[in-house]
């Protein structure tokens, strides 16, 4: 009888979990919060495997997964909120390019590019803000978490004062520490604010990507269900993801000094985004994959209906990928393909947004607090109980700031 592994964990940091998941193999079974019974998929080859499959071999939609048809996923489930969704990320086929082409439309490159100077701005009143709290500051709250979520409400036209109602959200959403009841309040919480905020631009257009996509719902373009899945999607993607990606960063330059100097000295702030992406990913377990037929992945046999979980955090430390020193820190390293964007039709078309947010809040922060250092032990900051996003929950640093 095959062994069932079980996520999370209890007692056991997610990366060592990861780390012996893939060591027992390419696709092992894993049960699940609730005794949901999935595949993990845990190393660098087998994920791209699945993702190079999207459309052809793997779908993405709920109604793919038998296991959901069949009664045996409880009604009640904390993570249905993620599964359920006909935005793009959970769409396949034409329907997937079709709402992927509308989208890619409006977040176009020149947004973006537009973004920048308001980044700019956001980064350096957080820091302002930081360097005002004294002596000692927590990175995560006064800084991770209020880039993104600010650079996401800008490019939506929301104002500032829903941040903190919105972040709550998204937080109960991930979390395996919630309740089911707490996961779906959270989750309709959302989905009604978002819903609000398409009325409203409906009524009093704007500059921003909601008005846009608003615009495309009234050319009949988006259905209203759609379009508010759309921006549920933007949002959890651009926020929940990027914060951890952020943190994940300044903790491996806090640990790692050299690096950090190489990083100053060379400004190679792109490259420290690249390595905290590839050894940390914000996204640790992607939901999920489900077999369109009977096929193998790295050579064991899967069936029509079932779900792979994809362990993008084990992938992003697989020394059959990246080396003997994989779980090593290291801006110099010779990147060879992280999976934390994912791969193939449903890669994160948001990436260039979360890489240009990431380059300016590390070196702006770094630039203007060089001396800073952690106040605890890097290896006693806690983490997000999620085995789906994966990041600091708390970076206190002693500032040390002498201007």
């Amino acid at each position: 009888m095959n062994t069932v592994y079980r996520l999370p964990a209890l007692g056991e940091a997610l990366p060592l979990t990861y780390a012996r998941f893939r060591a027992a193999g390419p696709v092992i079974p894993v049960e699940l919060p609730g005794g949901v019974q999935v595949w993990a998929v845990t190393t660098y080859a087998a994920v791209r495997e699945v993702l190079e499959g999207d459309d052809i071999r793997f779908g993405k939609h709920y109604s793919h997964w038998a296991a959901l048809r069949d009664g045996q996923v409880p009604g009640g489930w904390p993570f249905l909120p993620l599964v359920y969704g006909e935005h793009m990320l959970m769409r396949d086929g034409s329907a997937h390019g079709r709402l992927r082409n509308l989208l890619m439309r409006e977040f176009t490159a020149e947004r973006i590019e537009a973004l920048k100077e308001s980044v700019a701005k956001i980064v350096d009143s957080l820091i302002a803000a930081v360097v005002a709290e004294g002596k000692v500051a927590d990175l995560v709250p006064s800084f991770a978490e209020q880039v993104p979520m600010a650079v996401i409400c800008e490019l939506f036209g929301i104002p500032a004062g829903d941040r903190a109602r919105l972040r709550s959200w998204t937080r109960t959403l991930f979390s395996h520490e919630a309740t089911a009841e707490e996961t779906h309040l959270a989750g309709q919480r959302l989905i009604a604010f978002m819903t609000a905020l398409a009325d409203w631009k409906r009524q009093e257009p704007g500059d921003d990507l909601t008005s846009a996509l608003v615009r495309d719902q009234n050319d009949d373009q988006l259905s209203l269900q759609e379009l508010v899945d759309c921006l549920y999607l933007i949002l959890i993607a651009g926020h929940e993801t990027t914060l951890h990606m952020i943190g994940h960063a300044i903790v491996g330059l806090l640990a790692n000094p050299s690096q950090l100097t190489l990083a100053m000295g060379e400004n190679r702030w792109a490259d420290v985004v690249e390595e905290a992406l590839r050894r940390t990913p914000p996204v640790y377990g992607s939901l999920f994959r489900y077999a369109l037929a009977d096929t193998e992945v790295a050579g064991k046999q899967v069936f029509e209906g079932d779900a792979l979980l994809l362990c993008i955090g084990g992938s992003g430390t697989d020394p059959a990928q990246h080396g003997p020193l994989a779980d090593q820190f290291d801006i110099t390293r010779d990147q060879k393909g992280h999976l934390a964007f994912g791969h193939g039709p449903h890669q994160c078309i948001g990436a260039p947004l979360a890489r240009i947010e990431g380059e300016m809040a590390l070196s702006a922060l770094f630039n203007r607090l060089p001396d800073m250092k952690p106040a605890i032990p890097v290896d006693e900051i806690p983490y997000s109980p999620s085995f789906l996003t994966y990041g600091p929950l708390s970076i206190p640093v002693v500032l040390n700031n002498s201007s």
